[in-house]
């Protein structure tokens, strides 16, 4: 595959990933949610990083999407950096055992639901770096 198959790959599967969290949302699934959200951002990430890097470069198979965003040279203000490290925790939190009972009774609608805008920020922000 080349670069742009590679970025390609990527994108279309976090977009499918932006679907199932909406639906997971909808159907007050929300610690769900916010673990697929995490996904959506670490797609859109290695998009980034393949597109800034190319295709030859070893996309770390980490999770932490601060460490993502280093690897792929984005510029990343202090409260991006915020958001990508209490996104990150979502990853854990969901899988976990000994996190997920405090992170089940965090991940309120309200909780969620702001997460969730935080998520499409910078799904927004990380969507307009492959377009340009």
């Amino acid at each position: 595959m080349d670069r742009q198959d590679v970025v390609s790959y990527w994108l279309d599967t976090a977009e499918m990933d932006y679907e199932t969290m909406k639906h997971l949302y909808a159907s007050h699934d929300f610690h769900w949610s916010l673990f697929i959200g995490h996904l959506v951002i670490e797609k859109l990430l290695r998009a980034v990083l393949v597109l800034n890097r190319g295709e030859e470069v070893a996309v770390p198979r980490a999770h932490d999407l601060l460490l993502l965003a280093e690897k792929a040279r984005v510029t990343t203000d202090a409260r991006q950096k915020d958001l990508l490290d209490l996104i990150t925790t979502f990853n854990t939190r969901a899988l976990y055992p000994d996190y997920k009972r405090s992170f089940y009774s965090k991940c309120t609608p309200t909780y969620t639901a702001a997460r969730l805008r935080e998520i499409e920020e910078l799904r927004t922000w990380l969507l307009s770096k492959l377009r340009n």
